[in-house]
């Protein structure tokens, strides 16, 4: 029995042992398939760390004691014709905080607010810049730093930690108001100008840059004129301190470019128009089309939008009833008035409507048939009898009134489309208005009625629905003095050296109406009466001239009289008095320069005598 017993007891602990150990082999089996296990997520991320992203890491690495700082390329200049600067680029002195110097940024600014006179806008402003600045950028606190604020800052800075001097160059226009239209300005970039910069691709290119052409010129051609970014790589310490410069790629600066535009004549012809008024001018070459002159006055200084300008200095602007912000020789559009009546001439000796030997007897009025409407002639007694030349030298407007009518304003909105009326002229400018050239479609999408005869007859005139910029009436001028062949407005001359090729020649010419060379020296023989012949309707202000000039005069109506109604431009409110618009070329010969103006609800000003000291300072100056 107790054999027995101790053979049982026996078993059992051999059955336990052997459980136990087989336990502890499992268990130890697991440990090493789990250290295993382990070890092999380890040799993988070593790899995925050091192998499979190395670069990246590396580059974070490098980026933890390396800094990218950018540098802004210098604006390329903007000349005139005879290479006076019109926008350059002045050394100017800012304070800027570093965001990795400064634990607390708000903090900093906030220390400084007493001193620097920050108001609440500027603070917005400053935190915006500091979040969009993220590494590359230290965040400009103060520009323009004048002399007392450098030598305090310079003096004190062990004071302000983080806090650095950096010189950096901002556009200043040295004539102020003269060419601001033409020119433009730079100004900060904004958020659309960020939304567009990055949709283009072109974001990099300005990370060191705060400001971007914003009108004219200055907005044109900023591709040309920006440059491109360059960067300087600098090793830094823990606290962000620069240790010592590592690579620098330098900046590459903007092109210089050359302007159409003769400054002497810009400030001649605005010094000439000096209070008289809303008043535009355009002066070109007709033989390439270049501008020599665009002024419109009023005008603005670019110079208050370069850093900033203030809403109270910007909402002066906007409400002056002026509008010195519109530049009114590409943006506003008159009724071209009796500055067409050559175009419509030629189209309708083109048409065969009439010839040069056709005469119409004019009255002082002209009855459209089958109907009982009269239209007035603006000489009372009429002109009697005309031919095509009469016509245009004492402008009729009566003989203008039928041939539009027998016309149609299919084929005359055909021809003037080709003088370019209704059209873009090209020039490189922004936001130029094409005007309108009135058709059947257009007054009916317009008005959702159709085209009346009665419609058509102040088309003769330059009324009506026809509206035209000055630049669109000086270039249909130059198409006329070129028999048809279009040389396009601009105002880029060269780019990069006053002598070097022009970027604007004759591939930019092309010939758009085909007609006799007969009909186009008729018609530019009636414009030669209106300045020269005793019968022509600004002969007195072209009197003695040392040089033969064509010309032809316009009145624009800003409303209607009834026919028992004077006009009397002292009893009538300024906004409703007429235009005064003129074209003129010379020397008749071989033109040199083709020049339109256009006086917004004048008074008494003289628009001959203006455009005849235009002329003569131009001709008897000799300007090339």
């Amino acid at each position: 029995m107790n054999h027995k017993i101790k053979m049982i007891f026996k078993n059992n602990n051999f059955r336990n042992y052997y459980n136990t150990k087989k336990i502890l082999t499992y268990r130890a089996l697991i440990a090493f398939f789990f250290i295993l296990a382990v070890l092999f997520t380890i040799l993988i991320n070593i790899y995925y760390l050091q192998v499979v992203r190395f670069k990246e890491y590396k580059l974070q690495s490098i980026k933890n004691h390396i800094k990218l700082i950018p540098i802004a390329p210098v604006r390329g200049t903007i000349y005139d014709r005879n290479g006076i600067p019109l926008a350059i680029n002045r050394i100017s002195y800012q304070i800027a905080i570093t965001s990795k110097n400064t634990n607390n940024l708000n903090k900093t600014i906030l220390n400084l607010r007493n001193i620097l006179h920050f108001t609440d806008s500027d603070l917005k402003a400053l935190q915006k810049d500091s979040i969009a600045n993220s590494y590359f950028n230290d965040v400009p606190i103060k520009r323009k730093l004048n002399k007392k604020q450098l030598s305090y800052f310079t003096t004190k800075r062990y004071l302000f930690p983080g806090i650095i001097i950096k010189k950096y160059q901002t556009r200043y226009y040295p004539f102020g108001s003269t060419l601001t239209h033409v020119i433009g300005y730079v100004s900060n970039i904004n958020d659309n100008d960020m939304s567009y910069l990055k949709k283009t691709n072109k974001s990099y290119n300005y990370i060191a840059t705060k400001n971007i052409g914003k009108l004219g010129i200055e907005a044109y051609y900023e591709d040309l004129l920006h440059g491109e970014v360059g960067f300087e790589e600098v090793e830094v310490n823990s606290s962000g301190n620069k240790i010592r410069k590592l690579n620098k790629q330098l900046p590459m600066s903007g092109n210089d470019i050359y302007l159409t535009i003769d400054l002497k004549l810009q400030q001649y012809i605005e010094k000439l128009i000096l209070n008289k008024g809303r008043i535009a001018v355009v002066a070109s070459n007709p033989q390439n089309g270049e501008i020599l002159a665009m002024v419109s006055i009023p005008s603005y200084d670019g110079n208050l939008f370069v850093n900033g300008i203030s809403s109270k200095a910007y909402n002066i602007l906007l409400k002056n009833k002026d509008l010195p912000l519109y530049n009114r020789a590409i943006q506003a559009a008159y009724p071209p008035a009796s500055t067409v009546k050559p175009y419509i001439a030629l189209t309708a000796l083109d048409a065969g409507i009439i010839t040069k030997n056709t005469t119409i007897f004019d009255p002082g009025w002209w009855k459209m048939p089958g109907s009982r409407k009269y239209y007035r002639d603006w000489k009372k007694l009429g002109h009697g009898n005309l031919n095509i030349t009469k016509s245009i030298e004492e402008s009729s407007d009566t003989f203008f009134y039928q041939i539009a009518y027998n016309m149609g304003i299919d084929y005359i909105s055909k021809w003037m489309t080709k003088f370019g009326f209704g059209q873009y002229t090209g020039i490189d400018l922004p936001q130029e208005n094409k005007g309108n050239m009135p058709t059947r479609n257009w007054k009916t999408n317009r008005f959702n009625t159709i085209w009346y005869q009665g419609d058509t007859v102040p088309i003769g005139i330059g009324q009506g629905y026809w509206t035209a910029t000055p630049l669109q009436m000086n270039k249909a001028m130059i198409i006329l003095i070129n028999n048809g062949v279009v040389k396009v407005p601009h105002v880029l001359r060269s780019i990069g050296k006053k002598n070097s090729k022009m970027v604007y020649n004759e591939p930019f010419s092309m010939n758009v109406i085909h007609s006799n060379s007969d009909y186009w020296n008729i018609i530019k023989d009636g414009m030669y009466g209106v300045a020269n012949r005793l019968n022509g309707t600004v002969h007195q202000s072209f009197v003695n001239t040392p040089y033969k000039a064509a010309a032809k005069s316009g009145t624009a109506q800003v409303f209607s009289l009834r026919e028992s109604e004077i006009y009397n431009s002292r009893n009538i409110d300024e906004s409703l008095r007429d235009h005064k618009l003129m074209n003129a070329f010379a020397p008749y010969d071989k033109p040199r320069i083709a020049v339109t103006i256009i006086m917004e609800n004048t008074g008494n000003y003289k628009i001959g005598s203006i455009m005849r000291q235009i002329l003569d300072y131009f001709m008897l100056n000799k300007i090339k």
